[in-house]
């Protein structure tokens, strides 16, 4: 069972998927081989380049296509009225997570993601530094820059990725000690389904002093997620019903 918080009055259990190897179909993929083959008299060998399965690829690639289109539909199901008073600001537990004086990263959410900028303005008159990711462009690592007004997108400027604004590049170049990150799924032991990228984990890789928290809604539950060797777990996630967390990973 997920060991988890109730956070909202809700009494439902989040919908979850079940493993990914039963949930993500054919384990077929896209790393490239080689393939030496004679030809039908025996003359020169023939190289053929194929792809070859990976099952762990694809079965999060599959567990992605289903976990967007469900977290599409859940969120065109919620009333307006309701979804404003969701991620509203860190529940006590979670806001015990971050130290006084911690910079705390976050994001600008995109479509259907758990929204993060109420988050933003409540660590900021708490004290904090606030900070978004920001792209130099899209070959380039991700850094975190200061966002001195989490109340309008007047200091925003669009980056390399499309609909998704950033701070503009004057902004203060900051680590944040706290990250509120964006995910596409997770398990009930931190696991974390990001978009693909990899910008999260290599961040979080290069700076393992940093206190991953994910922000989800609750269909975005799965019981277990293939693991690859540089996904980095999360330290809790929460959702408008739950806090799961927090773990303590061996490093």
């Amino acid at each position: 069972m997920p060991r988890s918080i109730a956070t909202g009055s809700a009494r439902h259990e989040p919908h979850c998927l079940g493993s990914w190897s039963r949930a993500s179909g054919p384990h077929l993929t896209s790393r490239r081989q080689r393939i030496f083959r004679a030809n039908d008299h025996g003359g020169p060998v023939t190289l053929l380049l194929c792809r070859i399965t990976e099952p762990r690829v694809e079965a999060k690639n599959g567990l992605r296509s289903e976990l967007r289109a469900r977290r599409n539909a859940h969120v065109l199901a919620i009333d307006p009225r309701v979804m404003a008073l969701m991620f509203k600001r860190p529940p006590s537990p979670v806001a015990a997570l971050v130290p006084e004086g911690a910079v705390v990263g976050l994001y600008v959410a995109g479509p259907a993601e758990a929204p993060a900028t109420a988050y933003a303005r409540y660590f900021h008159e708490a004290g904090h530094k606030v900070a978004l990711p920001w792209f130099e462009s899209r070959a380039a690592p991700m850094v975190f820059r200061e966002w001195t007004s989490p109340w309008g997108d007047d200091l925003l400027e669009p980056g390399p990725w499309k609909g998704i604004v950033q701070p503009a590049s004057d902004a203060a170049l900051v680590v944040p000690d706290v990250l509120f990150v964006p995910l596409v799924g997770f398990s009930a032991n931190g696991g974390r389904l990001g978009q693909g990228g990899g910008h999260y984990d290599r961040w979080l890789e290069a700076n393992p002093f940093a206190r991953p928290i994910g922000l989800a809604w609750d269909c975005q539950l799965v019981d277990d997620l293939p693991r690859e060797p540089h996904d980095v777990p999360l330290h809790a996630v929460v959702t408008p019903t739950r806090i799961y967390g927090p773990w303590e990973h061996a490093a």
